[in-house]
């Protein structure tokens, strides 16, 4: 499912009349991005750590807008991995200066495969 943003009731004039659609679904596609985070010593970090990081996203992404979501990260040894859903490389890149995070990388994602993905076999 995509992201999309929702109105309680928006307002269209059609030939003169005023019409109040409910519950509109505007879709809006974003891309989803693989940032790798060079930080040494990473997979030492205490879930207190994790914890502070995490909230240091959230409180600037909260402050971005619509245009980014944080879907998850993997923590390695000396790296950390995460993965963005955004309107463009730009915005993750924003989010990354604003929150004083590394990127070593960003690639946008051009497919996910899962196991569903071999069929039957």
């Amino acid at each position: 499912m995509l992201p999309y943003f929702s109105f309680s009731c928006m307002h269209i004039c059609i030939a003169g009349y005023e019409i109040c659609i409910s519950s509109l679904k505007i879709i809006i596609a974003m891309k989803k991005y693989v940032i790798e985070r060079e930080i040494p010593g990473a997979g030492k970090f205490t879930q207190q750590q994790l914890q502070e990081i995490s909230q240091a996203s959230c409180g600037v992404l909260s402050k971005m807008g619509t245009g980014i979501q944080w879907v998850q990260s993997y923590v390695t040894g000396d790296k950390i991995y995460c993965v963005y859903n955004s309107m463009n490389e730009e915005l993750v890149r924003q989010h990354a200066v604003k929150g004083g995070f590394p990127v070593n990388s960003v690639v946008e994602v051009s497919a996910i495969i899962d196991p569903v993905t071999a069929g039957d076999f």
